[in-house]
């Protein structure tokens, strides 16, 4: 017979020695030639309980020993020798014996097809089942399970295929095993309708098969089905074990299906599956997920052994979702304390906290301790950083951190993209983006909203509309609402508010809520009154508690000297509660943050901060700064108006940091609301006459002021 190896595995050393032990089997009882059956089966077990209990040294001793004895080894031992070497980790071993055998059955084949898929050896199993295929074996369930397991390892749904049909041709494939793996097999490498067809073909299910099922949906995507599964199965009565229901919270956490999480839960509390480390993890993820963190903190504290670094990463982000941002450190805080290593998802949730509260100086810190463990390396820890110096004003930081990506993926050229469109830079997010193609990075729908922001915060209208053309037509994207909304915003900021009324009317679906914010916006600054009414319409019939469709409409009816029916939206206002957004900024100094409201009399330095404040003014109108008083829609003398502009929240914020900053460092203030015409106006002064860099960032995006200029080009 010819080898099914012939590679050269040395299966004992040359120095080996046989215990005393093996002196105390006596000598074999043979009769007729034959060795008594009770003898095997001694044998046999006491191999088998090596096999189960991995002492591999004990089975090889008593393999010599019945070398060295001369005992004539039938079929039946070498198989139990064959399975002991497997699964103790050692098929080399096992490969050996089996070449020597001089008969093999279909027992030794199955021995050898699982033995090398237990250890990994996912082509030699492969090759073992071709050749028992060719040895004229008929397989059993359990070679069939062992190479569609390492069909799903190696993602080779084809080879999966292959053997579903010959398992159908064989008449193996409804049985549990084969079926279970199929079922698995499918599912796993993301064939959902197929790995469904399987499940229900098969006659018996049992609870490996369900999970397979639940996890294989839940990471296909199709949450849904995922917990109609998980329904299913608890109303069959098939045992839940702690996969099922880690698998069916991971599906309740995608939909943030927080009910749905609580009954899994239940079930889970009954089952004494809450302590459980996994299941304590999806617990702690759903309600997170799901705005709960009541309910998230008393699932992290049940047990304090069980509490790892997913359930911790899971609570923080939790947090940071909320805007509890003081809560998500206190936590990371604790981790660090408990001696628990964060990793890149903590990270990664704390530098987007700080992004959207541009905390530089946080942000900061946990760039060193990203350093520090080594993940200043990972694609997407690297992303969030390009985003958090791009939201705090530093774009050379951005710029540097992006560099250092190795081979940066399309989240970290997303994050680049977005930097660049957010500080209104179109003509540095176009070459970034070609940079990016010429790559060969494919670009994704994410890519295309920052690409036609840049455009549209920089007035590149022809350049914006081409790429959104192109998007199904090159890339194979079909455009979605954020896309759309997008091209009515390209327009509406060039004042071609034409073409954005009859873009709208072209849509394949209704404008979103931000598409009428931004043709709304668009017509009050353009000053196109009956658009503007329309879009304040449709905002409202989407959005009736949006105070800022209300503002923007009375604004229009302000301009047209309307007051009646300015007086009736801000009745409407009033009647139902509804409070217009209070503009405010804010600027860290040092670890504090520190925020003024317009007009805000309340900080301990205020008479130091209106003294400087007035200097300011003083010296820009020398410059040649006019107040622009028709921005005040009030019924009061100039003086008032001009007053009140001086007094608006980011010019309060600027006279601060220029009494508690060093002089040559820029000044970066935050803002809530869209900085207004005539403090961008006033700023582009002060940076001139103080010789100062300061940055702005409002709703929407950055300005960047020196030497009496702005980077928008007064375009934004």
């Amino acid at each position: 017979m010819i080898p099914f190896s012939c590679r050269n595995v040395k299966l004992f050393p040359e120095n080996f020695i046989c215990t005393p032990f093996f002196m105390n089997f006596q000598p074999l009882r043979l009769f007729g030639g034959q060795i008594l059956k009770e003898e095997s089966t001694t044998l046999a077990q006491v191999i088998q309980s090596y096999a189960k209990t991995k002492q591999l040294n004990k089975g090889k001793e008593l393999h010599a020993h019945l070398l060295r004895t001369h005992y004539p080894l039938c079929i039946f031992l070498t198989n139990h020798l064959l399975n002991m070497y497997s699964k103790c980790g050692h098929v080399d071993y096992a490969l050996k014996v089996f070449d020597q055998m001089p008969h093999r059955n279909l027992v030794s084949w199955t021995a050898m097809v699982t033995g090398f898929s237990q250890n990994l050896r996912f082509s030699e199993s492969f090759k073992a089942f071709s050749q028992m295929r060719i040895a004229g074996e008929s397989p059993t369930q359990f070679a069939f399970a062992s190479v569609i397991s390492a069909c799903v390892v190696l993602g080779s749904v084809e080879i999966g295929r292959q053997l579903h049909s010959l398992a159908l041709k064989l008449g193996l494939a409804c049985e549990l095993f084969v079926g279970s793996n199929l079922a698995d097999m499918y599912s796993k490498c993301g064939f959902m309708v197929e790995a469904c067809k399987v499940f229900e073909e098969m006659p018996s299910k049992d609870a490996v098969s369900w999970t397979s099922m639940i996890d294989g949906y839940a990471k296909s995507g199709d949450f849904e089905a995922a917990l109609l599964t998980y329904k299913r199965m608890v109303s069959d009565g098939i045992g839940i074990d702690k996969h099922v229901v880690s698998s069916a919270l991971s599906a309740c956490s995608a939909l943030e299906a927080c009910q749905f999480g609580k009954c899994v839960h239940s079930t889970g509390v009954k089952l004494g599956l809450e302590v459980e480390v996994a299941v304590g993890n999806a617990l702690v993820d759903v309600y997170s997920k799901s705005g709960d963190m009541e309910s998230a903190l008393n699932v992290f504290r049940v047990d304090p052994e069980c509490r790892n670094i997913v359930s911790y990463s899971s609570l923080i982000n939790g947090y940071v979702v909320m805007d509890k941002i003081e809560k998500a450190f206190s936590v990371f805080v604790d981790l660090q304390r408990r001696g628990a290593e964060p990793n890149q998802f903590t990270f990664s949730s704390l530098i987007k906290a700080c992004a959207n509260q541009a905390a530089l100086e946080q942000g900061i810190q946990l760039h060193a301790q990203v350093v520090k463990f080594n993940f200043d390396r990972d694609d997407f820890v690297s992303s969030v950083l390009v985003d958090m110096y791009g939201r705090c004003g530093l774009l050379d930081h951005s710029i540097q951190v992006f560099d250092e990506v190795p081979t940066p993926t399309e989240v970290a050229w997303n994050s680049l993209l977005s930097v660049f469109a957010v500080h209104g830079l179109g003509n540095d997010a176009l070459k970034t983006f070609s940079r990016m193609v010429q790559a060969g990075v494919k670009p994704n729908a994410i890519t295309f909203i920052s690409l036609l922001t840049g455009c549209s915060h920089s007035g590149l209208v022809e350049e914006g509309l081409k790429y959104f053309y192109s998007l199904e037509k090159t890339y194979g994207i079909v455009p979605r609402a954020g896309h759309y909304s997008c091209v009515i915003d390209l327009l509406g900021r060039a004042g071609r508010l034409e073409e954005a009324e009859e873009f709208i009317n072209s849509m394949p679906m209704q404008p979103n809520a931000f598409g009428w914010c931004s043709f709304l916006g668009a017509c009050t600054i353009h000053g196109d009154k009956e658009r503007g009414k329309l879009a304040a319409e449709k905002l409202i019939q989407l959005e009736p508690e949006n105070s800022g469709a209300h503002v923007l409409l009375s604004t229009i009816y302000a301009k047209e000297q309307k007051w009646e029916d300015f007086r009736g939206v801000r009745r409407i206002m009033r009647d139902s509660s509804m409070k217009k957004l209070p503009g405010y900024s804010w600027i860290d100094i040092g670890n504090k943050t520190h925020t003024f409201g317009a007009e805000d009399w309340s900080h301990p330095q205020k008479k130091e901060i209106y003294e400087k404040l007035d200097s300011l003014l003083d010296q820009i109108k020398k410059a040649g700064y006019v107040p622009n008083t028709d921005l005040v829609l009030r019924d009061m003398d100039d003086n008032s108006k001009v007053e009140l502009l001086h007094h608006h929240s980011e010019r309060i914020a600027i006279a601060f940091a220029m009494i508690s900053m060093p002089a040559g460092k820029p000044i970066i203030v935050k803002k809530n609301i869209r900085v207004c015409l005539d403090c961008h106006s006033a700023i582009k002064y002060i940076s001139l006459v103080v010789g100062r860099k300061i940055i702005v960032r409002d709703n929407t995006r950055f300005h960047h002021f020196a030497d009496g200029l702005c980077s928008c080009g007064d375009y934004w």
